[in-house]
């Protein structure tokens, strides 16, 4: 089962042009991956050349990301663990079947255990959960989530298999819910981890000292030594802890293995920690970078003191070498070298199965829209309820993460209407957004930029007329004949230097072109900024404001993300 992930991601290699972290020289530079993969997790393999990194996917479809890699430096989307949330549990698969921002998955855990993958996340409003792999290819599919403890305010949880075969789970505590946090607790499970056996006990209390807001533990055990990993000290301005005991219950004793000190990565933690075959020890986390969200790093670890110091004697390393790997893996007599690959983002829209790089804003419903066999994925116009303010609550955004600091994003598409007020077209989301769209208006179409401050408090959106465009098609034999826009819509996103005089944010400006070559800029520069959570997300919206007519829709024949130019 393992080899035959492997064969996929050799066969499967897509680099990135606004984002690689392999220097080509044996050397990578942070982050390893420049996208919001917030609390990631690794685990290795059973053949010990496969990684597998997971992360919070909060309310968005499909959840669970599965990341492979052979080197932890060049990493691919693989699958997702989640078709929806939760299938299985119908009062809960209703309750997100609209966006619940900043709820759903947070910070799983990923472990290999008795042939199979499992991940562990807390769900803070409905209790913990798990689910494994169906055969042990966690690129392939992995069965129906169970609920291992029911209640409110267990988040963060980790497995840790015993050598005599108990389980035991470590947890963090959401204040939101529960008004309480900063401790962390252990509980014994069944042996098989599907249930509680035990009370929780509190093993550290990070209340009233600097260790303030630790969560997000990750449990392991070395050397006879029971160690959990955690965040402490706030996000940005936060440090890793590690601490050990000679039993799972404690006491701990514990130490700061991670700071930012002198260096430019702020709150340099929460991740997963990963012993290679070649003797090397390594610790993946996150970086907060606000609009952009949580991206990934690696650092190396050193234990010969005893305990885990990581990057460079404690603090980040911006560029180091790779860490050891096989440069060349035999699968069923082929020879697959490493190669550089990154995480997909561009999609021509050719195969009959969503891209592994979009997401949906809540669980998924065929209504929402499909690929189609002609080389496009549909988007149609969401039914907006009465009394409308923003675009907060859409549930059939289709979006993907932003890959770099700065960037360009293409789209080529043509939106069809069946009735006044249907629009459609790119968005930035998050709790601003902004997005350039065409709207209908009797025979023409409107291409306006919507802005929104605030969309989170239910602020409303303001629009800005760029030109009026006459169709570019329209029906001739359809009984509900509709009118059509082919036209390019491109977004562009400069860096945060470039956003100085913005108080250093991000800035979000948009083009148009109706031939594909001479580009029309539009609308002003917009500061993007994060969702609940999550980092400002892109992709396309399409949606409607009259709910008796039929649905128009959005055919995008492809979207390309390529490095941020002037043309």
């Amino acid at each position: 089962m393992v080899l035959a992930a492997v064969t996929l991601t050799a066969s499967a290699q897509y680099k990135s042009q606004v984002w690689s972290p392999d220097n080509g020289d044996g050397t990578y530079t942070n982050p390893v991956i420049n996208a919001d993969y917030s609390d990631p997790d690794v685990c290795v393999g059973p053949s010990g050349e496969d990684y597998y990194m997971t992360a919070s996917s909060f309310q968005t479809t499909p959840g669970l990301p599965i990341l492979h890699s052979r080197d932890l430096v060049n990493w691919e989307i693989v699958g997702y663990a989640l078709k929806s949330l939760y299938t299985g549990f119908k009062p809960l698969e209703e309750h997100f079947s609209t966006p619940q921002h900043g709820a759903g998955v947070w910070a799983p855990s990923i472990r290999y255990h008795n042939g199979e993958y499992y991940i562990y996340w807390g769900d803070p409003d409905f209790g913990v959960f798990m689910v494994k792999t169906r055969g042990g290819n966690p690129a392939g599919e992995w069965e129906n989530p169970v609920c291992v403890i029911e209640g409110k305010g267990m988040i963060d949880t980790t497995p840790l298999w015993d050598e005599d075969g108990r389980c035991y789970m470590v947890n963090g505590w959401a204040n939101s819910r529960g008004k309480f946090a900063s401790v962390l607790c252990v509980r014994e499970l069944s042996a098989d981890g599907t249930r509680a056996i035990s009370d929780p006990v509190i093993v550290f209390d990070g209340n009233g000292t600097e260790n303030r807001t630790c969560e997000g533990p990750k449990f392991y055990k070395r050397e006879g030594w029971y160690w959990i990993m955690c965040p402490a000290g706030g996000v940005p301005e936060g440090f890793q802890l590690a601490m050990r005991s000679k039993s799972p219950y404690g006491p701990y004793e514990h130490k700061i293995v991670l700071q930012q000190g002198k260096t430019n990565i702020n709150g340099p933690h929460q991740g997963g920690w990963v012993h290679t075959k070649y003797g090397e020890d390594w610790f993946l986390h996150f970086q907060d970078k606000e609009a952009y969200g949580r991206v990934v790093h690696l650092n190396p670890v050193d234990w010969t003191t005893g305990w885990p110091v990581m990057g460079k004697k404690g603090e980040p390393v911006t560029r180091f070498r790779k860490p050891k790997a096989n440069e060349e893996l035999r699968v069923n007599s082929e020879k697959f070298a490493t190669a550089i690959v990154n995480p997909v983002e561009s999609d021509e829209f050719n195969s009959p199965v969503l891209g592994k790089q979009w997401q949906w804003h809540a669980n998924y419903h065929q209504f929402f829209g499909m690929p189609t066999a002609f080389g496009t994925m549909r988007i149609y116009t969401h039914k907006l309820s009465e009394g409308f303010k923003n675009l907060w609550e859409v549930p059939n955004l289709l979006l993907q993460k932003t890959p770099a600091d700065q960037f360009m994003a293409t789209a080529k598409l043509r939106f069809t209407s069946k009735a006044d007020g249907q629009f459609g077209g790119i968005i930035m989301m998050g709790h601003n957004y902004q997005a350039l769209v065409v709207r209908r208006e009797g025979r023409a179409f409107k291409l306006l930029v919507i802005t929104c401050q605030d969309a989170d408090r239910g602020k409303p959106q303001q629009e800005e007329l760029i030109a009026t465009l006459k169709p570019t098609a329209e029906d001739k034999i359809d009984y509900k004949p509709g009118i059509h826009e082919d036209i390019y819509l491109r977004l562009k996103v400069t860096n945060a230097e470039a956003g100085a005089a913005h108080g250093g944010k991000p800035l979000v400006s948009f083009a148009w072109s109706q031939n594909g070559k001479k580009f029309t800029d539009c609308g002003g520069q917009y500061q993007m900024k994060e969702g609940k959570w999550i980092g400002a997300k892109f992709g396309f919206v399409a949606a409607e404001t009259n709910p008796k007519v039929d649905k128009g829709w959005v055919d995008a024949d492809w979207i390309r993300i390529e490095p941020l130019t002037q043309r």
